[in-house]
């Protein structure tokens, strides 16, 4: 069965992507898919399985649900399950044991009363039905937006999603205040025709559900593994020394990224080693003032308030032992003390086997004698032992 992206290529079933036709080892393209590595394993005997599985719908919502008629079910079944009211289509996402962990980490309790029922495998009519209801959710949501807009109101309708059965439809908004949209319920209803139920949700959440690639060039982390959407507030900026731009701060959503988050923890704990970057140094040349610093580096840059312009790069140990003598009534010199490096003295010789050259060793050729008779005339070439001059 393919997940729900891929059955949107134009009724084909071939996903555009991942190009696999819906037989993705991790079974879909889908929001924190949990592997299951005890569907092999049998249960121990006299055990019962586990009686509540969970359900996907569209862009990832999950929801558990009470197998009461006992159904053997698998990863990838379509089911009709209970709604709110009528009944509600579905695929199911995992079963057995590990459906009791993911209920842990929601915060469901398996005995609830709350838990709704799971009816039976969804019929070819079911399925055609609710093909056709979602076949409608692009047209009914652009309709929306323009009775929104014919109201006045001040929301934006960022999702619809039809019911199984197509008798309801929920359609997701995001606003800055409250609204009041009960004159915009009735236009819906009678446009079209279905059951209308509102929900409001967050910026981060509407990117969550709508999906896109982030400024680091990846898919967001709110679409693809984060669920925890923790407020990030500027501090995380300043903590990491990063310029309050809000055009590079912000993500998708309009509020400030998640990612600010991710290193917080440990750009809080590095800043604890530092000192006050309030306090003044005080120097016999004057004073000087904190500019800024490096976390990992250590480091930290003041400037003289005489020349402001003029950066003096001290390490961190240098800077606490500025501020105890500071304490102390003590004022040294200046910010960094000018260590004086010994002059290393050269050797008269600079390399004496290295610049030789490696045929030093070798027998030169000498040059030709001159020899000479008793005329005092130049014989060029060398006279043979027969013909040697007399003395």
């Amino acid at each position: 069965m393919e997940c729900l992206s891929c059955a949107n290529n134009n009724g084909s079933g071939t996903p555009a992507g991942c190009k696999n036709n819906g037989l993705c080892a991790s079974g879909g393209c889908n929001k924190l898919n949990v592997f299951n590595w005890l569907a092999g394993m049998e249960l121990p005997h006299g055990m019962k399985p586990f009686d509540c599985v969970e359900v996907r719908f569209k862009n990832s919502r999950k929801e558990f649900f009470r197998n009461v008629n006992e159904i053997d079910l698998k990863e990838g079944d379509a089911v009709a399950v209970e709604g709110s009211p009528g009944h509600d289509i579905g695929m199911v996402s995992l079963t057995g044991e590990l459906v009791k962990l993911q209920m842990s980490k929601r915060n469901v309790k398996p005995d609830s009363a709350d838990i709704k029922k799971l009816y039976r495998i969804a019929r070819q009519k079911d399925i055609d039905k609710w093909q056709e209801s979602r076949n409608k959710e692009q047209k009914v949501m652009e309709r929306s937006r323009q009775l929104a807009l014919q109201l006045n109101l001040e929301m934006k309708i960022s999702d619809v999603e039809f019911q199984g059965d197509g008798t309801k439809v929920i359609f997701y908004y995001t606003a800055e205040g409250r609204v009041d949209f009960r004159e915009l319920i009735k236009k819906y209803a009678e446009e079209f025709k279905v059951r209308i139920e509102m929900k409001q949700i967050g910026m981060r959440q509407e990117a969550s559900r709508l999906g896109g690639i982030g400024s680091c060039g990846r898919e967001l982390c709110c679409s693809t593994w984060l669920t925890d959407f923790r407020s990030v507030s500027t501090a995380a900026a300043r903590y990491q020394q990063l310029s309050l731009n809000p055009m590079k701060l912000a993500g998708q959503c309009g509020k400030l990224k998640c990612c600010l988050n991710y290193e917080l923890d440990a750009y809080v704990e590095s800043m604890r080693d530092f000192p006050n970057t309030e306090i003044k140094l005080e120097t016999k040349r004057g004073a000087a003032f904190f500019q800024k610093l490096d976390v990992f580096k250590r480091k930290m840059w003041y400037s003289y308030f005489e020349n402001p312009g003029d950066f003096v790069e001290l390490p961190l140990p240098r800077v606490k032992e500025l501020i105890e003598m500071n304490s102390k009534g003590n004022k040294p010199d200046e910010l960094l003390e000018k260590i004086s490096t010994p002059v290393r003295k050269l050797p008269d010789f600079e390399n004496v086997v290295g610049q030789d050259s490696l045929t030093r060793f070798d027998k030169k050729k000498g040059k030709k004698k001159k020899y000479f008779n008793k005329q005092g005339n130049n014989n060029k070439n060398k006279p043979s032992k027969n013909n040697r001059p007399t003395k």
